[in-house]
């Protein structure tokens, strides 16, 4: 499994409309791409800190892909409602250490 982990910084006024932008428009567009397993969005108490977007990919080269082909359309689309450019790092996830979660992913 491998993951995309994306640091983005909403504009402090758009908390409610990048929320609603990305149940709407976003989730539709990952769930229809090859090897996506999850997305886990992590939302702070307060509007100034960033937000963490990750996504979970059955493979390295699936998200790599997602990367070239779909990321510029969706990015494209939340740059209307960050403060700063998303950022993105990516991580191999070491599955033999969080077994329940893989068992519940793959349920």
């Amino acid at each position: 499994m491998f993951a995309r982990i994306v640091e983005l910084t909403p504009k402090p006024e758009m908390k409610e409309e990048i929320v609603n932008v990305i149940r709407q428009e976003v989730l539709p567009i990952l769930k229809k791409q090859q090897g996506f397993m999850e997305f886990l969005p992590f939302v702070p108490e307060t509007k100034t800190e960033k937000w963490i977007a990750v996504t979970l990919w059955a493979e390295k080269r699936d998200a790599d892909r997602w990367e070239r082909e779909g990321y510029p359309h969706v990015d494209g689309i939340l740059k209307l409602y960050l403060a700063v450019p998303a950022t993105c790092n990516y991580y191999n996830v070491e599955t033999s250490l969080c077994t329940h979660f893989v068992e519940a992913l793959t349920a």
